[in-house]
């Protein structure tokens, strides 16, 4: 077996999707872009010539954005996990990913982007707080994130420090 690849159902914004996502990580491409021709207009009723597929990687990592229509919506279901090595990574990809998505979807760490995608931006150093060895250190950290939209790392180390 080769690669699991994740498929996205977009209603005609594959290419901008695909666009989006590439301009905000670093080592990514969009790698082919195929059309819709005339053969099977009568099941997927789009116009011929318009955009059908957009292949594209993210640090290695090979995704399909597909315009299939209107027909499926995204949903908190499946979401995209951003592991983050520090506080300025989590505010970058917070601020880029979330721009223009949905503010009501933020919470703990998750956001919606403008196309309805969920992704976690998990900085690393809050899953190690919550895992502590010190039992209420760790609870304290998981009750302050629990309360965030963005994590906050210094906010969860002051909330695990109080005791």
């Amino acid at each position: 077996m080769k690669n699991i690849t994740p498929c996205l159902w977009f209603d005609g914004r594959a290419e901008e999707a695909a666009k989006f996502y590439t301009s905000i990580f670093k080592n990514s491409k969009i790698k082919e872009i195929s059309r819709y021709t005339e053969a099977g207009t009568e099941v997927h009723g789009q116009p011929v010539g318009s955009v059908m597929v957009v292949s594209f990687e993210i640090n290695g990592q090979e995704f399909t954005a597909l315009n299939g229509g209107p027909l499926f919506k995204f949903t908190e279901a499946i979401s995209f996990q951003v592991m983050c090595d520090s506080q300025e990574e989590v505010d970058y990809y917070w601020e880029k990913l979330g721009e223009g998505g949905d503010p009501q979807a933020q919470v703990c760490g998750w956001l919606k982007d403008k196309f309805g995608v969920s992704w976690q931006i998990v900085p690393i150093a809050a899953i190690e707080m919550t895992k502590g060895p010190d039992a209420q250190k760790s609870k304290r950290a998981m009750e302050a994130m629990m309360r965030m939209k963005k994590i906050d790392l210094a906010a969860m180390r002051r909330a695990a420090e109080q005791g």
